[in-house]
């Protein structure tokens, strides 16, 4: 797994979740800036799993199992664009709260294929 684009992952989901964070602590819902940067990271995630699937392809093993390694992409892949869905229908601070727990949780889950990959 490429250390670079998981440590650039977790940290713009971290700054997403700030951002985030930030607009419901000034009690507003995610406007269209914020849909932007769930965009932004939901690239870097999407990135993430062609790599982490073309090295599966090519023949390189997780320490901690294919299996569990694909869950987990999967999983991060789709944790931005779920709590960003989520806001939409939450069109109040609650939303903003929800899409910096997804930012947060793709960073715990960046963290987490890293140890799984070998780190």
């Amino acid at each position: 797994m490429f250390d670079v684009l998981t440590l650039v992952t977790g940290v713009a989901a971290l700054l997403l979740a700030a951002w985030c964070g930030w607009a419901a602590y000034r009690d507003e819902p995610t406007k269209d800036w914020h849909f932007i940067g769930m965009a932004v990271v939901s690239v870097l995630a999407l990135v993430q799993l062609v790599v982490g699937i073309v090295q599966l392809a090519r023949g390189e093993k997780p320490e901690q199992g294919t299996t569990i390694f694909v869950a987990y992409l999967l999983g991060a892949f789709a944790c931005v664009p779920a709590a960003g869905f989520m806001s939409l229908a939450e069109r109040t601070r609650w939303g903003s709260v929800t899409v910096a727990a997804g930012g947060v949780v793709l960073a715990v889950l960046e963290v987490r294929l890293y140890d799984i990959w070998g780190g």
